[in-house]
């Protein structure tokens, strides 16, 4: 398994600055959370030469902007505008055999689901989610990037809130470009057993986003970091781990230490 952290957690004025402090921090990657608004050619050309020129691999590339988690929304501007965002997304990730994420959806769920956990989509729902997904894949076609279905909490999407969940939707695409992409923070909330959920959604597993259960550091919180990670190599994960949570203090230091942290944990 291999290191790598969220672009928006490291200082640098540009891509490579951040990807040259990961190198000197004892991590191999980059996921890079590009403000859709602002990217340009000469954004995406650094972009390419990335790995060429730092040794540090984009290994993962999404855009932000208001028009994300609205994949599904009713809105059918709305929900264009942002299946096109996603699109450009992955023509992106093909380029470089990276992964990209989707999610059912992606905000604050109005009522909160108090006492109503892990609903289901009904027939039509979740066949006008894949007919969605298998279109989105399609910029994919050849390469060796993915677009990797990001199980949510219960408070921020209604359904697909378990790594279970996920795995018998990407199951259906039987597409090898399709997968899962495990997120801790998230985890920590719908799994009743971390440990066990791994196991159980096992090859289908092909990204790791890591975050304590307060969204902290990996350390700064109650995760079972050892248990987990050994989960992991049971199930023979080699992809990223990728720190996607707060920096706590100054990512200068606790970059470093929390790369230390996770290789202790990962033998």
């Amino acid at each position: 398994m291999k290191l790598s952290c969220t672009s928006t957690m490291v200082p640098g004025k540009s891509l490579t600055e951040q990807a040259e402090n990961l190198k000197k921090w004892g991590y191999e990657g980059i996921a890079v959370f590009a403000d859709y608004r602002f990217w340009d050619r000469e954004k995406q050309e650094e972009l390419m030469r990335l790995e060429e020129r730092t040794g540090i691999i984009p290994c993962e590339f999404v855009f932000s902007d208001a028009l994300y988690g609205h994949l599904m929304d009713p809105d059918p501007d709305l929900r264009r505008a942002c299946r096109d965002m996603y699109r450009e997304a992955a023509e992106i990730c093909g380029a470089l055999g990276a992964v990209t994420e989707l999610e059912y959806e992606c905000g604050p769920q109005d009522p909160l689901p108090l006492f109503h956990p892990y609903a289901r989509m009904d027939p039509q729902q979740e066949e006008d989610f894949l007919q969605m997904y298998r279109e989105l894949l399609e910029p994919l076609k050849g390469t060796e990037g993915k677009m990797l279905l990001e199980g949510i909490n219960r408070y921020e999407s209604p359904y697909l809130n378990t790594l279970e969940d996920c795995r018998a939707v990407t199951d259906r695409l039987e597409d090898p470009r399709a997968g899962v992409l495990a997120d801790f923070f998230h985890m920590s909330m719908e799994e009743r057993n971390l440990v066990e959920s791994i196991r159980k959604a096992g090859t289908a597993i092909r990204h790791v986003h890591l975050g304590d259960n307060n969204r902290l550091l990996p350390g700064y919180g109650s995760t079972d970091w050892k248990a987990c990670l050994q989960a992991l190599n049971e199930i023979g994960y080699e992809g990223f781990l990728n720190l996607e949570c707060c920096v706590c203090r100054e990512p200068a230091v606790t970059l470093p230490e929390t790369s230390r942290y996770l290789r202790e944990r990962m033998v």
